[in-house]
């Protein structure tokens, strides 16, 4: 087996996303080409701080960018090659980290927004991201049974950090959703008599249940509206939503708004976990909401709520 689908297919081994599929398999390509196209076993600590340096010096990219190119080398020796790095103490020129403070919209500016999206899916989408603090990814991928009406919550599964969770249900939404799984139903049942109606599973369960894919409860809560071909398996069926299809309806809705605010559907994340605090909302029970592992990345959102407080905002030249 060549070394890149060695790479795929312990990626999916260990049920990364197709993006971190995607974004590790191109780092690894890059850093062969980059020592002309020698393996990577014939390299190591030199080789890997030598591409680590070239990426910030050269192209200039970003810290977390350099930092995804290093995780995705040091995926490829440790979990593929088996060469652990662990006492190489690798050292490269780093790229310049830079602070950024997140766009954060306020509650008027998010009502707004929404009221630019016409009735529909794409709409209560943008609702559950801001109602729930969802990344965009973890609220296309929710699924039928992943909305607990009898206890009032939202199941997250395989996030970001890999921690299931669980995040309060918007008792606005509860209409829209039971309205929306109501259409889905008959849309999956006319699937199903058309020969399709399976549907992506997560992890192994294809092979331990082997007919659950068929199964509504597995059905994506945002399906699209036409069947289309699974670009890995070949299968037909409906997959949910892509971020680029509703990327697209919310930079529309943006325009529509005048908000001139650089607004990407993770800027309705960092709103969500901006007026929780702001309404006193205690930041352990934020980080636990947000799905972060560390307490740090949540901080950042104390300094927000500080920079916009009324009390620190002020110029001397209103007191001239």
């Amino acid at each position: 087996m060549k070394l890149l689908d060695q790479v795929r297919t312990k990626i999916r081994f260990k049920h990364y996303s197709r993006n971190t599929e995607k974004t590790y398999v191109s780092w690894i390509k890059q850093y062969i080409l980059f020592h002309g196209k020698r393996h990577p076993k014939d390299m190591g600590k030199v080789e890997i701080e030598q591409f680590l340096s070239y990426l910030a010096t050269t192209r200039k990219v970003s810290a977390p960018t350099q930092n995804q190119a290093f995780n995705a080398l040091l995926f490829l020796y440790t979990q593929v090659l088996g060469i652990s790095l662990e006492n190489e103490n690798i050292s490269a020129l780093r790229a310049k980290q830079r602070i950024r403070i997140p766009v954060v919209l306020d509650s008027e500016e998010v009502k707004h927004i929404v009221s630019q999206f016409p009735q529909g899916v794409y709409k209560t989408i943008v609702q559950t991201i801001y109602g729930c603090g969802l990344r965009l990814s973890e609220a296309l991928k929710l699924r039928v049974q992943n909305i607990d009406f009898a206890y009032n919550r939202i199941l997250i599964y395989d996030s970001k950090s890999l921690n299931d969770r669980t995040v309060p249900l918007p008792q606005k939404l509860i209409a829209d959703y039971h309205k929306l799984i109501d259409s889905n139903k008959k849309q999956h049942l006319q699937d199903l008599a058309d020969g399709y109606g399976t549907v992506e599973m997560p992890y192994g369960l294809a092979k331990k249940y082997p007919n659950a894919d068929k199964e509504f409860k597995w059905q994506y809560l945002f399906p699209m509206n036409n069947i289309s071909k699974d670009p890995v398996s070949g299968v037909y069926r409906r997959h949910h939503v892509l971020e680029s299809t509703f990327s697209r309806n919310l930079k529309k809705a943006v325009t529509k708004s005048g908000i001139n605010k650089k607004i990407t559907a993770h800027t309705f994340r960092h709103s969500y976990a901006t007026h929780l605090l702001q309404a006193g909302i205690d930041i352990r029970t934020i980080q636990e909401l947000l799905g972060h592992k560390r307490l740090e990345t949540t901080m950042v959102y104390t300094h927000v709520v500080r920079e916009l407080s009324q009390k620190n905002r002020f110029s001397p030249l209103d007191y001239l």
